[in-house]
């Protein structure tokens, strides 16, 4: 398949969306077994072409169709180099769930952000949205640079700004993604939470004061769930 060849792109999108449909069980396994077949047939594809299948895929908005166009991207190297802040947001149009918000960040945003292809100002905008869910991917898309998993050696200023516009948003989607937020920083520089909370107490919410200083304490989010 050759870049720019949108008639082709189109049949490729196509096909990918009818075999996904047709999987028996659409489980997390079968959906990255999935990916990594197409991942595979499409190893000659250029990024630009990957990138168009991508944003086809994302606007069937169904929840298996979004996951294969993130994953797609992440796993293509030469198309998660190109992407742009303005075909990112294209990416994230119509996130309205936690699932969807939570692949889009830890896929596209995170990594785009963490390699500062999306500067902060974007990430603040989201931080200011209406919408809970754009909120939530603000938060969610600095987990990965804090992350080992996701190649992350910590970036607490950057978290940490992000984190203090959302500090007082009573939303509940927005109150876990600001908690998870948080714990991901506790490892990289435990004081720079601390100092957070101590700083923000009046208006935290008690579930991010809880779990954040449960992870200081104990290491874990929920200590009395273990075992």
């Amino acid at each position: 398949m050759t870049s720019g060849n949108s008639r082709k792109t189109a049949s490729v999108s196509a096909a990918i969306v009818r075999r996904l449909r047709a999987l028996p069980d659409q489980t997390a396994p079968n959906l990255h077994a999935f990916r990594q077949q197409v991942s595979k047939e499409l190893a000659n594809a250029g990024g630009r072409d990957i990138i168009r299948i991508a944003l086809s895929l994302v606007e069937l908005d169904e929840p298996s169709c979004r996951f294969m166009g993130y994953a797609l991207i992440l796993h293509y190297e030469d198309a998660a180099g190109i992407l742009r802040p303005t075909v990112i947001e294209k990416l994230g149009r119509g996130i309205d769930s936690w699932g969807d918000v939570d692949t889009f960040a830890g896929y596209i945003s995170g990594p785009a952000w963490q390699a500062q292809i999306l500067k902060d100002d974007h990430i603040h905008r989201w931080a200011r949205s209406k919408d809970r869910w754009w909120r939530r991917a603000a938060l969610v898309s600095t987990v990965p640079s804090n992350q080992k998993s996701a190649g992350g050696t910590g970036d607490v200023p950057r978290t940490l700004a992000v984190c203090e516009l959302l500090a007082e948003d009573p939303d509940d989607m927005v109150v876990k993604a600001l908690s998870w937020a948080l714990r991901a920083l506790v490892p990289h520089d435990a004081k720079a939470v601390r100092r957070f909370l101590s700083t923000h107490r009046d208006v935290l919410p008690a579930r991010v004061l809880r779990e954040v200083n449960n992870k200081l304490t104990t290491g874990l989010k929920n200590p009395r769930k273990r075992g």
